[in-house]
């Protein structure tokens, strides 16, 4: 059974339970499955072995941050090469990503759904057991599949600190 923890994130001012543990810098990257645009199931770090990843958490893709976060990802990634790896998730539908990254002209980034079982949620502590969304998070893993950073948002409003992010990613290039 998961770990059920309260006080780490509000929701409309409520405290919401947050399902799953946090990870850490340094240990394995736990592996999840998710679906991708096209509803076929993904083994995401398989899928993009031998690769850095930047794996961003997102409440959905229809809020304006979570707009803003991934557009920002999909520009960075021009300039980060084909040795990185940029995968954004929700709880949003497949059809939903699909759609949105259409509209938004999202074309680098990778973008999945965990609307089924929330299993990227629990093994990455992101899920929001009472709303079925995810706190916004990210997370840089190496092409050996550790966690090298970090960082769990504080509010569901907040961005990620996108130089460290960027800093972390082209480091574990190396």
């Amino acid at each position: 059974m998961s770990t059920l923890r309260k006080g780490l994130i509000k929701f409309a001012g409520k405290d919401v339970t947050v399902v799953g543990d946090d990870v850490s810098v340094g240990q394995k990257a736990p592996e999840f499955t998710v679906h991708a645009q096209d509803w076929s199931v993904v083994n995401a770090l398989e899928s993009t072995q031998g690769k850095v990843r930047i794996i961003g958490s997102l409440p959905s893709f229809n809020t304006s941050v979570c707009d803003r976060e991934t557009r920002r990802f999909n520009v960075e990634a021009a300039s980060l090469g084909d040795g990185i790896a940029i995968l954004m998730l929700s709880m949003d539908l497949p059809f939903t990503l699909k759609n949105w990254c259409a509209a938004a002209g999202v074309d680098k980034v990778v973008t999945l759904s965990d609307h089924q079982n929330g299993d990227f949620g629990e093994k990455y502590g992101v899920l929001i057991q009472e709303n079925r969304i995810f706190r916004r998070a990210i997370f840089v893993v190496d092409s050996s599949d550790t966690v090298v950073y970090a960082a769990y948002m504080s509010a569901l409003g907040d961005e990620p600190n996108y130089a460290e992010v960027l800093e972390a990613a082209r480091a574990a290039l190396k």
